[in-house]
């Protein structure tokens, strides 16, 4: 049983007990969480529904099992000969979350 959902602009394909890499979410370790926006639902035996664009009813129910910072990415700004050089650096936030039902 698998489900397609969408959270903070990307969409994601979840499991039952798979844990996931998302956008930051608020809360801390340990909440539920509920994704209401979820595109499409199948069961692993070719039966698949598809939403348009979101399936009415259907709901993916997690738990946060973590927060935390991606990898550093450099951002660098030169222009030639113009003695500017400009260096930063960002690591993007996410939450872990592990998917423990999906209600169709």
């Amino acid at each position: 049983m698998y489900a397609v959902i969408k959270t903070g602009g990307k969409q994601y394909k979840v499991a039952v007990d798979q844990v996931v890499e998302i956008e930051s979410l608020a809360g801390e370790a340990g909440t539920k969480v509920s994704f209401g926006e979820v595109l499409l639902f199948g069961d692993g035996e070719g039966v698949s529904k598809v939403g348009v664009p979101f399936l009415q009813g259907a709901t993916v129910e997690g738990e946060i099992v973590a927060q935390g910072k991606g990898e550093k990415v450099l951002v660098v700004k030169k222009k030639r000969r113009q003695n500017y050089r400009r260096k930063n650096g960002h690591r993007q936030p996410f939450t872990r979350v592990k998917i423990t039902a999906i209600a169709a």
